[in-house]
């Protein structure tokens, strides 16, 4: 089920993804598509060898592909992504032409299902189907049909459909406009008939590439008038005549003349493409949302909540100290607000983990400077003012590099993560949440364990201990099954995720206690970012 779906299906039995990061994705909540929350990533792909005049640009809905076209070749570019999202990681894997049918390609898209491709031109001015006999192969399109909007738009840029085929939109440089058809068959362009049109003029001149989110509330528009991005909310959900421009965000500082947009589907993030001017010929990345942190720490390691979802707690290598936060609606970063720190640079200058006991009278903090395991006790629980030191316990013995830290919810098991070996570590307290009292038992890690070469970071387990899931430095959480509850020799790994999409460095991981958000920090944007996992 791609997310469009996913996103759109409500279920009355809870959540039976819960846990399952297959389903999971990047919500920025009640931020979703506000360009007034969008940040440059730094994170950036150069085109120029397979395209020096980019049009067009598209995603596979899982991140794995992108897509570029141009005028240069005439084609369509398809690139493979190591790391979903990350656009730094693409590679380029084969062109498809479409100079049969069209020398100025201006647009691109793909149904959901990656089995139509079509692109819009302004030799033809219109609009070329294609088959792909395999889905997101463009080595196996096949030309179907086109449709000309000539009547409407002389100089057609870009192309859009809706979801489920049955509306298809263009805008255009002549008409400095969005023009609205319908589609009495979905996805066949040739049963496309003209609705209405939209003018973007006051905001941009050279409307250039097009976008909507999912639910068809908003709509953006890209222009190298501007140089700018333009966001437009919709009163009616794909309704072009409801449209109302809410405000721009300028790309000039990247690019100045951007081509094509593609928003994610919930409006979470958005990549454009650009031509001269700046960084030419480069795919450019942008977050909307997440939590900013910066005025707190700068290199943030980890986070962790309060089991209410209340307060917030980030630890980072910049402060060397403990920053906590409180939420006015619980779970939800945006609400968050800075509260106070507390330092542990007495005790390690470089901490990487952060646990505290499920009453908040206790905290843990492990780290790189003395390799060890930090406890404190809290006189006042969750309030990090009252914290004081108690003792440490060293795991320098097992690993030199421990990055990540866990408890058994009665505190009588440890686990580690580290980064020298590639391993998770599993300690026993004889007295629960003592460290004094912990004793090395077991490790897990190695070749066929999925942490190989992979320096996990972070980890954190289900509370059953039926599963476990570590960050790793591949911009992945890996999630692994454990056939005995809390033994990790009974680990084997699962699935993946890529956070890729939000920051070049995440770290840290925290998951709420039913399994559907989890949360991560990131070093390259300094940010918290909240993850949801879909009810179906």
């Amino acid at each position: 089920m791609d997310l469009v779906s996913l996103l759109t299906t409500t279920t009355s039995k809870g959540n039976p993804n819960a846990w399952d990061i297959s389903k999971a994705y990047y919500d920025a909540g009640s931020e979703n598509g506000d360009l007034s929350k969008a940040f440059y990533t730094n994170i950036s792909k150069g085109i120029a060898l397979q395209e020096g005049n980019p049009t067009g640009l598209f995603f596979k809905p899982d991140g794995s592909k992108m897509y570029i076209c141009g005028s240069s070749g005439d084609d369509v570019n398809e690139y493979d992504l190591s790391i979903p999202w990350l656009v730094s990681s693409a590679t380029p894997l084969q062109t498809f032409s479409v100079s049969a049918q069209e020398t100025v390609p201006a647009g691109l898209f793909f149904k959901p299902d990656g089995t139509k491709m079509y692109v819009v031109g302004r030799t033809g001015v219109d609009i070329n189907e294609y088959d792909l006999s395999t889905a997101w192969d463009v080595s196996s399109a096949s030309y179907v049909q086109n449709f000309s909007v000539s009547t409407e738009e002389a100089e057609p840029n870009d192309i859009f459909f809706k979801p489920d085929g049955t509306k298809m939109y263009i805008c255009g440089s002549s008409g400095d406009d969005v023009n609205e058809y319908s589609l009495s068959s979905a996805w066949d362009i040739s049963t496309a008939s003209y609705v209405q049109n939209f003018s973007v003029s006051t905001e941009e001149l050279t409307p250039t590439g097009l976008s909507f989110t999912s639910n068809g509330a908003k709509m953006y528009i890209c222009g190298d008038s501007g140089d700018d991005i333009n966001e437009y909310d919709l009163s009616t959900a794909w309704d072009i005549s409801t449209a109302s421009y809410v405000q721009n965000f300028s790309v000039a500082s990247q690019n100045n003349s951007p081509q094509a947009i593609f928003f994610l589907p919930i409006g979470a993030g958005f990549y454009f493409v650009g031509d001269s001017g700046g960084t030419p010929d480069t795919v450019f990345q942008y977050v909307i949302g997440g939590f900013s942190i910066t005025a707190e720490e700068a290199t943030p390691t980890d986070v962790f909540f309060k089991p209410d979802g209340t307060k917030m707690y980030v630890i980072g290598t910049t402060g060397d100290d403990v920053n906590e936060y409180s939420l006015s609606s619980a779970w939800d970063i945006t609400t968050a607000s800075y509260v106070q720190n507390f330092s542990v640079g007495a005790q390690e200058t470089q901490p990487n983990g952060l646990f505290f006991k499920p009453d908040g009278t206790k905290m843990y903090v492990v780290g790189i400077t003395g390799d060890d395991v930090n406890e404190y006790d809290l006189s006042s629980a969750w309030d990090i003012s009252t914290a004081s030191y108690v003792q440490v316990f060293s795991v320098a013995a097992q690993d030199n590099q421990p990055n990540g830290i866990f408890f058994k919810p009665d505190g009588t098991k440890m686990y580690i993560s580290g980064v020298s070996n590639d391993d998770i570590y599993e300690y026993d307290l004889s007295s629960a949440w003592d460290v004094s009292s912990a004793s090395y038992l077991q490790t897990y890690g190695g070749a066929g364990t999925g942490l190989n070469n992979e320096n996990p970071q972070s980890l954190f387990f289900k509370p059953d201990g039926t599963k476990m899931y570590v960050y790793t430095t591949t911009r992945f959480v890996k999630e692994f099954s454990l056939s005995t509850p809390w033994d990790i020799s009974s680990a084997s790994p699962t699935q993946n995720f890529s956070v890729g999409g939000q920051d070049s460095a995440p770290r840290g991981l925290f998951f709420r206690d039913d399994g559907t958000q989890f949360f991560l920090a990131g070093q390259t944007s300094d940010r918290v970012f909240s993850y949801k996992i879909s009810p179906i």
